[in-house]
C-alpha cells in the first residue's frame, strides 16, 4: 500500500487493455510489448498500478495479438497479473466484457490503456478514489473518466458536458464521428477509467457496433450511463501528457526521448551529475547515488544500481550491474550482471560479463575480460588478461596477456588462484588447476598441474640462441 491509496485495494480491480497489434509498428511484437525508456509500454503501465497500492492479484491484462507473448512477458504466474485473451478483438468495449468473469466480485473497476507509458501512479489512484475528481460527489458516480486539455489539438474523442450541470459527462464523441462544432472542444478522452462494476456490467450489454470500426466501444459506455441516470464525473489530468499513446515507431521513439529526460530529471534532482544529460540513456529500473557522477553517451540499462561518489565514463554501457560506493568505470568499459565491490576501478575498455564479482579496491583494467569470476580485494588485472570460471584471492597481481584457458571444448573447469599471488605476463593457466597463496607464476609459463603456496612455477622450454643462423638464412 503507498500513500496513494485511501481504501483497500482488494475492493478495486485494474484492467489494462492490451490486446492491439499496432498495425502502423508494422512488427510481430504485440504493440505493448515494444520498448520505451528502457520498460515495455505495458511494463510501464503497470508499474503506475502497482506504484498506486495494486497488488499483482487485483489487476488483469486483456491480451489478443500476441497473448503468448505477453504472457510470457509478465513472468512467472505466481507474482504476475492474470491474463484474459481477447479472441476476436472486437474493441475496447468487448475486452472490458471479457473479462467480466474477473472482475465482476469487485465493487470499482480502474480501466486503463497498455500503450500510454507516461501515466503516473497519482492518476491511477485518483481514479480510484484518492480524490482529485472535480465533483463532490465523484465517490458516488458510476463511472469517472480522465481527461485532458493539451495546448496541441489532437486525434483524441472530445468530452461533452451537461450544458445544466458542467461537473457531469454526457458523452464521449469519437474524433472521426466528431460535428465541425464538437471538433473545436479542447477536453479529449484520456483513455483511463473508472467505473461501479454493478452499473458497468449492464451498460456493456446494451453496447452497439454502429460505428466505422464496426466494433463495441468502451467509451459508448459514458453516454448509456448518462442517459440512465448516472453520474459519470471527469478527472482533469494535470499532465496533458500522461495520456501520449504510440501508433508508430516515430511516436514510440518520442515517448522513449520524453521517458528518458524524465528519468534523467529525477537523477539530478537526487543528487547525481549528468554530463550532457540529452546523450545519457538512462533506463526506468536504474538508480545511481549521490555525488555519483555519468559522463556523456553512458548507458544505464535494466535494473543497474550505481552507490554514492561513483564515476562512469563516457561511453561506457552496464546492464544489470551492482556498484557499490565510490566506484571509478572508466570510457567505454561494457558492464553485464556483474557485481563491484566499492572503491574498485575498472576500464578504460574493460568488458565483466555475468558472473563478475569485482572485489573492493581491485583494479580491472584495458582489454581485460571477466567471466562468471571473482577477484578479490585489491587484487589487479590491469591488461589484456581473460579471467573465466576463477576465484582469485586478495592482494594478487595477474599480469599482462594471463589468461585462464577454462573451456575444454565440451566442459567449463574452474581455475583458483590464492591470495598474494603474482600471475607473470602471458601465463596460460589450463584449467582445472589451483595456484597457492604467495606462489609465483613466471612469466610465458603454461601451467597445467597446481602450484603450492610460496612456490614458484615455470613451465616453459629453456632459450637455446644459435649464433649466425639468420645470416646463413638470408644467404640461402
Amino acid at each position: 500500500m503507498t500513500a496513494h491509496s485511501i481504501r483497500p485495494m482488494s475492493t478495486t480491480a485494474v484492467l489494462i487493455l492490451a490486446a492491439g497489434r499496432g498495425t502502423r509498428l508494422r512488427s510481430r511484437l504485440p504493440k505493448v510489448l515494444h520498448r520505451a525508456g528502457g520498460d515495455t509500454l505495458l511494463g510501464h503501465v503497470l508499474g503506475a498500478a502497482r506504484g498506486a497500492g495494486f497488488a499483482a492479484a487485483d489487476i488483469a491484462v486483456v491480451a489478443g495479438f500476441g497473448a503468448e507473448q505477453v504472457r510470457a512477458a509478465l513472468g512467472a504466474p505466481a507474482g504476475a497479473p492474470q491474463v484474459i485473451v481477447q479472441e476476436p478483438q472486437l474493441g475496447t468495449g468487448h475486452a472490458v466484457q471479457v473479462a467480466a468473469g474477473w472482475w465482476r466480485d469487485y465493487e470499482r473497476l480502474v480501466v486503463l490503456n497498455g500503450d500510454m507509458p507516461l501515466l503516473s501512479a497519482a492518476t491511477v489512484a485518483a481514479l480510484a478514489g484518492d480524490g482529485g475528481v472535480d465533483d463532490a460527489a465523484a465517490s458516488e458516480a458510476a463511472a469517472v473518466l480522465a481527461t485532458a486539455s493539451p495546448a496541441e489539438p489532437r486525434p483524441y474523442g472530445r468530452i461533452i458536458r451537461h450544458a445544466a450541470h458542467p461537473e457531469r459527462v454526457l458523452a464521449i464523441v469519437e474524433d472521426r464521428q466528431a460535428t465541425p462544432e464538437q471538433a473545436q472542444i479542447r477536453e479529449l478522452n484520456a483513455g483511463f477509467y473508472s467505473f461501479r462494476t454493478s452499473t458497468l456490467g449492464l451498460a456493456l450489454a446494451r453496447l452497439g457496433r454502429d460505428n466505422p470500426h464496426g466494433e463495441y466501444y468502451l467509451t459508448d459506455v459514458v453516454a448509456l450511463l448518462a442517459g440512465a441516470g448516472e453520474v459519470v464525473a471527469a478527472l482533469p489530468l494535470i499532465d496533458p501528457d500522461e495520456c501520449l499513446g504510440v501508433n508508430d515507431r516515430a511516436e514510440l521513439a518520442q515517448l522513449d526521448r520524453r521517458l528518458r529526460r524524465r528519468k534523467a530529471a529525477q537523477l539530478m534532482a537526487a543528487g547525481v551529475s549528468l554530463e550532457n544529460p540529452e546523450t545519457i540513456d538512462v533506463d526506468a529500473g536504474a538508480t545511481a547515488g549521490m555525488d555519483t557522477v555519468i559522463e556523456p553517451g553512458v548507458r544505464l540499462l535494466g535494473t543497474t544500481k550505481i552507490g554514492e561518489n561513483c564515476r562512469i565514463g563516457a561511453g561506457s554501457i552496464l546492464t544489470d550491474c551492482e556498484l557499490g560506493d565510490g566506484v571509478v568505470v572508466r570510457p567505454y568499459s561494457v558492464l553485464e550482471s556483474a557485481r563491484v565491490e566499492a572503491g574498485a576501478q575498472i576500464g578504460p575498455f574493460s568488458r565483466l560479463r555475468p558472473g563478475a564479482v569485482i572485489g573492493a579496491a581491485a583494479h580491472v583494467g584495458n582489454f581485460v575480460e571477466v567471466k562468471n569470476t571473482r577477484l578479490g580485494a585489491r587484487s589487479k588485472a590491469n591488461h589484456l588478461t581473460y579471467l573465466g570460471d576463477a576465484t582469485v584471492g586478495e592482494d594478487t597481481n595477474i599480469g599482462a596477456g594471463a589468461i585462464t584457458c577454462n573451456y575444454d571444448g565440451n566442459h567449463k573447469h574452474p581455475t583458483q588462484i590464492g591470495s598474494g599471488s603474482f600471475v607473470g605476463s602471458n601465463a596460460t593457466l589450463v584449467a582445472p588447476v589451483t595456484v597457492g597463496d604467495g606462489a609465483f607464476i613466471a612469466a610465458a609459463s603454461v601451467i597445467t598441474e597446481d602450484v603450492p603456496a610460496d612456490a614458484l612455477a615455470v613451465g616453459r622450454g629453456r632459450q637455446q640462441n644459435k649464433p649466425g643462423w639468420a645470416a646463413r638464412r638470408r644467404r640461402r
